[in-house]
């Protein structure tokens, strides 16, 4: 057993090690534009990692996270505009305020399941643009909310996007390591249970009501932390920025990483910022076309997202004895929890 979980362990290693030094090579090898899209990929990231526990571990679809990263977004823009709160200090609060409004649109989730869970979040993203183009005194309207540059800050020597990259990926660590936390305890595992069978949950008591709740919660915090990033680094808040297009760019972003792996929102957040910029640039006018048909290839050649499709690699490439390649559902499993799967 230890033979198969040592290749996960050394891909985690090495996409770290990797990540880790790309991290600061990126900001000091790209030019403004480019520099300032990796910050903008962070934003996705943090996003798209409270998706991958919402849908990849709890098996909950969402089609409304885009409405929480409105509540991040607003809560940076009014606190920063209105009664000059510096912005780290907006996060914390908008991603708090997130999380509220994620058990509260939870607690009525809990009846529906699969499609029509799907078409009540579905139904929360198309709500959230009216309903800030309504109050307009409050939220600015068709006009939107403006907000100042931020700078680097103690004094060090870095372009505004430079600072602007750190800061946003800093962040995104920020949320990613309770994330992988969460998932990797007893949490996590109460997660997967419900996600694979329901009814063997509740037999070995978990409770639905609490555990699919919270995973409502933590995903709509890290959409709230995402908010605040993407209206920091755009310096405006408009409410046509949280449409439906929104919530499904992360639907796809976390489909396209790889549901229910731990380096999936980057690669998903990586995609979905960067392959619409590079399918404009080779099809020209016709983007959506290229776009289009990578998600058909990827669905088609790695159906369990880019991710899964490294991992498989991975694992052919340490095969070990007895010609085993992976076992599903060890893949977040405690290396117990895997002798239990292989017995």
């Amino acid at each position: 057993m230890s033979r198969l979980l040592a290749p996960r362990n050394r891909f985690n290693l090495i996409a770290g090690f990797v990540g880790l030094v790309a991290f600061f090579v990126i900001p000091n090898v790209t030019d403004t534009f480019q520099t300032f899209e990796w910050a903008q990929v962070a934003a996705y990231a943090a996003a798209i990692i409270g998706l991958n526990v919402l849908t990849g571990y709890s098996g909950q679809i969402s089609l409304g996270n885009g409405a929480f990263m409105a509540v991040g977004s607003y809560t940076t823009a009014l606190m920063t505009t209105r009664l000059g709160v510096p912005y780290p200090v907006t996060i914390p609060i908008g991603a708090l305020l997130a999380f509220v409004i994620g058990i509260l649109v939870g607690i009525p989730a809990l009846r529906l399941r699969g499609i029509y869970l799907a078409l009540a979040t579905f139904a929360l993203a198309l709500t959230v643009t009216p309903v800030l183009n309504n109050f307009d005194k409050f939220t600015g309207g068709h006009v939107g909310i403006s907000l100042k540059p931020i700078h680097p800050a103690f004094g060090l020597p870095l372009s505004n996007e430079q600072w602007l990259y750190f800061f946003d990926w800093s962040l995104v660590l920020i949320v990613f390591v309770p994330a992988w936390l969460l998932i990797r305890s007893r949490t996590g595992r109460a997660w997967m249970a419900i996600r694979d069978s329901e009814t063997a949950a509740v037999a070995n008591g978990i409770s639905l009501a609490y555990y699919k709740t919270l995973a409502f919660g933590v995903s709509a915090a890290c959409a709230g932390v995402a908010g605040s990033l993407l209206v920091i680094n755009i310096q405006y808040a408009q409410p046509d920025a949280f449409s439906l297009n929104l919530s499904l760019q992360l639907l796809i972003g976390v489909v396209i990483g790889g549901l229910a792996y731990v380096w999936g929102p980057i690669l998903g957040a990586s995609l979905a910022v960067w392959l619409p910029f590079f399918a404009e640039r080779a099809l020209g006018a016709k983007p959506d076309i290229g776009f289009g048909l990578f998600l058909i290839a990827v669905v088609f050649f790695a159906p369990n997202g880019l991710a899964g499709l490294i991992q498989r690699v991975t694992l052919r490439l340490h095969r070990p004895e007895g010609g085993v390649v992976a076992i599903p559902g060890v893949m977040e499993a405690t290396p117990a929890e895997a002798d239990q799967i292989t017995t």
